[in-house]
């Protein structure tokens, strides 16, 4: 039997399918925020897990031994809310820019936002050129 591909891993799917899939002012979001994805890494987008847009990837390995490869930068869009997946602990690292960041959630690594509108951008480029530059310290 062959082995399972992880789930946490590049695909085929064209990422205008991806897009495509959320419609009105989110759906422009989406794509202001793959312009700006794409011009922070320097890469060309391709879908992860079916539905993450990544840029970039490196190889993580944690102290337990469990392993596996990610986008340097990463974005999910959806319904209801945008995720972005940024470096651990991103929010207690950057706390500066949390606060001028405006209206978003946080959880460990990503970062939700409802609408960008509410957002100041130079924060959240700040935030992601930020989170870029860690997670290929780390990675190097």
């Amino acid at each position: 039997m062959a082995a399972k591909e992880p789930a946490m891993s590049p695909s085929d799917t064209p990422v205008a399918e991806v897009l495509d899939r959320v419609a009105g002012p989110r759906r422009a979001e989406a794509d202001e925020l793959l312009a700006l994805h794409r011009e922070l890494s320097g890469a060309e987008p391709v879908v992860w897990a079916g539905r993450i847009i990544g840029f970039g990837e490196y190889e993580y390995r944690y102290e337990s031994g469990h392993g596996g490869r990610a986008p340097e930068l990463a974005f999910a869009t959806g319904s209801a809310k945008h995720t972005l997946y940024l470096v651990d602990g991103f929010s207690e690292r950057w706390p500066d820019l949390m606060e001028r960041l405006g209206a978003y959630r946080a959880s460990k690594a990503c970062l939700y936002l409802t609408r960008l509108a509410k957002v100041d951008r130079g924060a959240l480029r700040e935030l992601l050129e930020h989170s870029l530059a860690e997670t290929r310290a780390q990675s190097a």
